[in-house]
């Protein structure tokens, strides 16, 4: 596979000439960008998915929402509706897809709406909300933003990365001088100061780019929605790991760092279950899966023993404050 793409490069330049021409055209005013009376807050990356957006999306929350109201809109991907919807708490994965209506259930007194065109959902919520968190935007230059965050991940920074199909990138590395705030995502919790400064020379940061460092940070439980299981619990007995993420290393390489012995079922980012596959994991004794999998398969499921293992974003280096402080999340 990786012979195949390197002879995929004439068609990476090819295509990232193209994005490079089309963000010269909004960079030029020749395409038009609307920026609204708020702060819209883009969280995105270069890459293909697997970086932490949603997970960084819930931390801001989790530190803003009782100061602000807040809206988040997300195109929902791989929702089976199209255009404009609202989530609600009764909403379904097939209406709005599997991130949002997971962030409105963890935040009901959020506004969170789906929609592929992002300047759609962000009028349609402005009135109601105090600032907008634009999930997986960085690319979508209708909307101005007025502020972009820039996630990349510890093991496959952009910066060692190209354009697809060569490479896993979506436009070449130099749109991360959008970016205001760049977060390195998934970092070993011990990363030390040396190489956190290594990285940033790495990354070529611009004046007055900032860059913090993130890690994974797992609960020590297991739950779904009646019950919860201590990690420790299950050095006791053998389950089955069912991922359908983009990148599932990180979470199997710490089941395995506790001494946990396991069956790992992996399924593409976003996989929708078939009756099939679910009849056939849910033979299983215990399965432990992620937050994103369990809500798309909670509806459907009849084994009572499905848990999945909540995570949240950590900022490294005590450096929480800093970069909350950076985020504009008021108008100015």
């Amino acid at each position: 596979m990786k012979y195949i793409r390197f002879l995929l490069f004439p068609f990476s330049l090819l295509y990232g000439l193209i994005l490079h021409l089309r963000n010269k055209c909004y960079d030029y005013g020749i395409l038009k960008s609307y920026s609204f009376s708020i702060p819209v807050i883009v969280v995105g990356n270069l890459a293909t998915g697997g970086t932490g957006k949603s997970p960084m999306i819930e931390f801001l929350l989790n530190h803003f929402k009782t100061k602000h109201r807040l809206g988040v809109v997300s195109r929902g991907y791989k929702r089976q509706s199209k255009g404009y919807r609202e989530v609600f708490e009764d909403s379904t994965v097939g209406e709005v897809g599997d991130e949002p209506l997971q962030i409105k259930r963890k935040f009901p007194d959020v506004v969170v709406a789906v929609s592929e065109k992002r300047t759609t959902g962000i009028e349609k919520i402005k009135n109601r909300v105090e600032a907008v968190l634009l999930d997986d935007a960085f690319q979508h230059r209708e909307v101005k933003a007025s502020q972009y965050i820039l996630l990349t991940t510890y093991y496959d920074r952009y910066s060692k990365d190209f354009v697809l199909p060569t490479g896993n990138l979506r436009e070449f590395r130099n749109g991360a001088k959008r970016a205001d705030i760049i977060v390195v995502t998934k970092c070993p919790p011990d990363l030390s100061r040396r190489e956190s400064e290594q990285i940033k020379k790495e990354l070529n940061l611009r004046n007055p780019q900032k860059c913090y460092f993130s890690t994974i940070a797992y609960a020590s439980e297991i739950v779904n929605h009646t019950a919860k299981k201590s990690l420790t619990e299950l050095k006791q007995q053998i389950f089955t790991l069912v991922t359908g993420i983009a990148n599932p290393d990180s979470l199997v390489a710490h089941l395995k760092n506790l001494g946990l012995t396991f069956k790992h079922s992996d399924f593409p980012d976003h996989h929708y279950f078939s009756d099939d596959e679910l009849e056939k994991i849910q033979q299983e004794p215990l399965i432990v899966t992620t937050e994103k999998d369990y809500m798309r398969m909670a509806p459907r499921l009849k084994n009572p023993n499905v848990y999945f293992l909540p995570i949240s974003v950590k900022i490294l280096f005590d450096e929480t404050p800093d970069f909350l402080q950076a985020v504009n999340i008021e108008k100015r």
